[in-house]
């Protein structure tokens, strides 16, 4: 059993596995490298040998518990075929939504249009750099993939107006988007993923009211598929407020927190397996305030299980040997 399955499943609390979300990515020389002669982002996805390359670069240099697949949410979308472009310094950009044309689109389309992202999960966990750790393979929550398919681009801090008019719309596809992820994370874990987690990075632009609606149930779909396969699932409700009332509804075997929440309030309210929270921003200062803020956390979280995180994406600008020096104070601690 490896140190995240001994966090997740046998609840231990004397270990301290780490991983770090987009652990492979842009603060890596190596990963610039590939990323100068292959611009076309959707392409550099759906190249197995170049995406499985890139998934194990971070193994190479740290001593990491797992492998996150190189990939991005957005393959959804893609396989459904909306146009998906990611435009430098820009982020994401989505064609035209057409929701008759997404009806035509079969599974069998479907995964013939993604098939090389299962392709890569396979070659990452038969590498010998993943032996006694875990290949982690991922999708985007409903609600977060919905917001980009009508939004189009990346809401920052606003939804187009409109964007709930047409009730019918939001429904039909989050109807369609369950379907298909379910068969992107059967795909994912049948070549090899051993955990899911699942990214809803826009929760936090719901009021209240509409998160049964929007987050919880749609998510609970995917995480009770999940599980019925024998595969944990994480979740990371980005920007949520209630994260006791989320996991009640949810029922993740993990909840991912991120940095704006108090982790003491969370070891109050939260029995099962904790994951992140640690700003992605310390790793831009200095090693003292490093170890002063991942302290913080291993120190909050001792008595309970705990897997170490960033509370977001690691952080292009950072220094890889800052990386370095976080995952020693990690394994140190």
């Amino acid at each position: 059993m490896t140190l995240i399955e001994e966090v997740i499943i046998n609840k231990k609390t004397n270990i301290n596995p780490i991983w770090i979300m987009r652990q492979a990515g842009r603060y890596l020389p190596e990963f610039r490298e590939i990323r100068r002669l292959n611009t076309d982002f959707i392409k550099l996805c759906l190249n197995e040998s170049l995406s499985s390359e890139i998934t194990l670069q971070p193994l190479k240099r740290f001593d990491l518990d797992a492998a996150i697949i190189f990939s991005d949410i957005l393959m959804i979308p893609y396989g459904l075929n909306q146009h998906v472009e990611f435009k430098k310094n820009f982020g994401p950009i989505l064609g035209e939504l057409n929701l008759d044309q997404i009806l035509k689109i079969d599974e069998v389309d479907f995964v013939k249009k993604i098939y090389p992202v299962y392709k890569a999960i396979n070659l990452v966990n038969k590498n010998k750099l993943t032996n006694n750790k875990n290949t982690i393979g991922f999708v985007g929550a409903p609600w977060t993939l919905l917001v980009y398919m009508i939004n189009r681009q990346s809401p920052k801090k606003t939804l187009i107006k409109d964007f709930y008019k047409d009730n019918f719309l939001l429904n039909r596809i989050l109807i369609i988007l369950e379907k298909f992820l379910k068969l992107h994370i059967k795909n994912q874990i049948d070549n090899g993923a051993e955990i899911i987690q699942i990214f809803d990075s826009w929760a936090g632009l719901l009021n209240e009211k509409d998160l049964p609606s929007y987050v919880y149930i749609p998510t609970l779909n995917l995480v009770e598929f999940t599980k019925s396969l024998n595969v944990p699932v994480i979740c990371f409700p980005r920007g949520i407020k209630n994260y006791e009332e989320y996991c009640k509804i949810v029922k993740p075997d993990v909840i991912c927190i991120d940095y704006e929440v108090d982790p003491k309030q969370i070891l109050k309210e939260i029995k099962i397996p904790v994951q992140g929270g640690m700003d992605p921003k310390v790793l831009l200062t200095d090693k003292e305030n490093l170890k002063k803020g991942a302290k913080k956390y291993l120190d909050i979280f001792k008595d309970h299980p705990y897997i170490f995180n960033l509370g977001h994406g690691v952080l292009p600008e950072t220094d890889p040997n800052m990386m370095d020096y976080l995952v020693k104070l990690v394994k140190d601690y």
